[in-house]
Formats: structure tokens, C-alpha cells, sequence
């Protein structure tokens, strides 16, 4: 992990901090930047997430889709996990604790929105930080290219009809253009455009590949960042009257992530698949691609909507849960070896 990498909660922390208080210094400024905006779709945002996005997509080869037969059982739990698990089990525990546990420490008007920022983080599975998890573990990476190429296909189609459903099982109304808009923007756009810009780096050799990776992946960074002190900007007032909102959000978040990860790694096990496969297959079940999830939330909700600040808690304690995780399935390696 580079240094970016590592220290992302820290980071995130940070934004928090510097986007509360210029929030409070200089409200009108952050007033302008959100009525920037065209059919629903903030202008300086959207850029600050295509920054963020198309970097991660370069690194996905669409070829890898041939590999997905030799780790077939592999490929089915995280099929599984990613579409039939995560995202109803997510919608489940919002509901549960947003809507009823948690229901009295959280502003009645903004119920609906948390909840939606949660399915919504859950709806998209991980797409960059899964290789690092996977290199961390000592993954296969053959297969973890395998899963994260036809995870993406996959969410191009199923996404918005995801949401959609999800949505309103919770009764929350979402209208459809909105959705659309957002999925071809922050999906099948960047998919096209890091396809086509791939192909170009490639033709040039590794080495040039390499290069542009490495100064691509600072200003991915660097946008995420960028794009969490605007929406700290917006939601220092409610933070600063209810400090208890985040950790309130991290609950169903942590839970959901615990629940992936240790069904999966043991389908894995049952099922007779290495170790290699099982952990890059239970990474990629708790965690989520927030950089699409902050996107649909602004543009769905808008800037200062309890969704936005719901898929920015995933983004702040992804990287500490994640690092929990890979500790515990390298530390469980002779365990999951002992099986019949």
C-alpha cells in the first residue's frame, strides 16, 4: 500500500476537520460551488469523481472475463455475496438500526436518506482496493482480476435496477431518470473512457503503463479528498449539532462488512477452494466501491443529504476494517488448510 493508501482514515479524518470548518469560515463559497450543476449533476463534483474513477478502471482488463472457469466455485461465492447477500443484509441492518435502534438520536427528517446512502454503498462491490487487499493476503491474482472484471460488467447492468428495488422495499422514491443519469455517468462513461485510455498506455509498452498508473493513482487520491471537504463543507452544521451521527452510521456498516467477509471465507472452505481464492473472494465481499456510492449520493440526494454523509463513514473506516480483516484470514490460514 503507498502512503495514501495506508493512512486514507487519516486523511478522511482530516477533510472532516478542514471541510467543518470552512463550511463555517466561508459558506457562501461552498453555496456557489453546489449551484454549479446541470440536470441534477453537480459540474465540480462530477469531475472530482471521474478523477477518482477512471484511474481504477485502467487497472481492470475485460479479458480476464476467460478466467472465471477455473475458479468456478470461487466465482459463484462471490456472485453471491456481492448481489444476493450484501445488498439486502445492508438494507436489512439500515432498517433495523437506523430506522428503529438508532432512530432516536438521528434527525427524523434525514431517516430515509441515511438509509439509502447505506444501500447504496452496498449495492457497488469493490473495485481498485480489492487488489491491494488481495496482494496483502497473497491472493491469486489471476482469480481477483477475474472477479473484479465481471463484478463491473455485471454492476454496469444491475446497479440501478438494485437500487431501484432496494429502495423501495425501504419506501424511499427515487426517480428513475435521476438513477439512470448517475449509473451512465459514474459507470458506463468512465468504463468506455479508462477501456479506450487502457488500450492506448498499453500500446506504448508496461513500463509507460506503469508510469502513468503511478501518477494517475496520486490525483485519484487527491480528488476523493478534495471531494469529502466540500461534503464536509455542507454537513459541518448537522455534524457539529450531532457528532454522534457517524458512529451511529459506522454500526450497520461494520456489522455488514463482518458478516460478508466471514460468510464468504467459510463458503470458500466448505466448497474445497484454496486459500488464495477464499480471501480475495471474501475482500472483495466487504468492501465497497465508495468512490461510485459518494457519487450517486450527491447526485440522488444531493450535498447535504444524510446519504452523502452515510457512503463518506464507509470511506472513512474502509481501510481500518479492511486491514482487520486481511489480519484475521492470514492469521486463520492453518485453520482453513485443515479441512477435510
Amino acid at each position: 500500500m503507498n502512503v495514501f493508501e495506508r493512512y486514507l482514515t487519516l486523511w478522511v479524518f482530516l477533510c472532516i476537520v478542514v471541510g467543518i470548518a470552512l463550511g463555517q469560515l466561508a459558506p457562501e463559497v461552498f453555496q456557489a460551488v453546489a449551484a454549479i450543476e446541470i440536470a441534477q449533476v453537480n459540474l465540480p463534483v462530477g469531475f472530482l469523481i471521474w478523477v477518482m474513477i477512471i484511474p481504477m478502471l485502467i487497472k481492470i482488463d475485460f479479458a480476464a472475463l476467460g478466467q472465471v472457469r477455473q475458479h468456478v466455485k470461487g466465482i459463484g461465492v462471490t456472485l453471491f455475496i456481492n448481489w444476493l447477500v450484501k445488498p439486502f443484509s445492508m438494507a436489512f441492518l439500515a432498517w433495523l438500526f437506523i430506522r428503529h435502534a438508532f432512530a432516536a438520536w438521528l434527525p427524523a427528517e434525514q431517516i430515509d436518506s441515511y438509509i439509502a446512502g447505506l444501500i447504496l454503498l452496498a449495492a457497488a462491490p469493490c473495485t481498485a482496493m480489492v487488489f491491494v487487499w488481495s496482494r496483502l493476503t497473497g491472493g491469486d491474482p489471476i482469480f481477483t482480476l477475474s472477479q473484479v472484471a465481471l463484478n463491473d460488467t455485471i454492476m454496469v447492468f444491475a446497479f440501478a435496477p438494485l437500487v431501484a428495488l432496494l429502495l423501495g422495499i425501504s419506501a424511499i422514491t427515487v426517480p428513475w431518470d435521476t438513477l439512470i443519469i448517475s449509473v451512465v455517468l459514474y459507470i458506463v462513461v468512465p468504463v468506455l473512457l479508462a477501456q479506450i485510455w487502457r488500450r492506448g498506455l498499453l500500446s506504448k509498452g508496461d513500463a509507460a503503463f506503469d508510469r502513468t498508473m503511478t501518477a494517475l493513482g496520486k490525483w485519484s487520491v487527491i480528488a476523493l479528498l478534495a471531494t469529502l471537504v466540500l461534503l464536509f463543507a455542507f454537513q459541518g452544521k448537522s455534524i457539529v449539532d450531532q457528532p454522534l451521527i457517524i458512529a451511529l452510521l459506522a454500526v450497520p456498516i461494520l456489522l455488514q462488512v463482518v458478516l460478508n467477509a466471514g460468510l464468504a471465507y467459510w463458503l470458500n472452505r466448505r466448497l474445497g477452494e484454496h486459500h488464495n481464492v477464499a480471501c480475495p473472494s471474501a475482500l472483495i465481499g466487504a468492501s465497497n466501491f465508495f468512490e461510485l456510492a459518494v457519487a450517486a449520493a450527491i447526485s440522488l440526494f444531493g450535498f447535504q443529504s444524510g446519504a452523502a454523509l452515510a457512503t463518506v463513514v464507509g470511506v472513512l473506516i474502509e481501510v481500518p476494517l479492511m486491514l482487520v480483516v486481511v489480519r484475521v484470514v492470514n492469521q486463520t490460514k492453518p485453520w482453513y488448510e485443515r479441512r477435510a
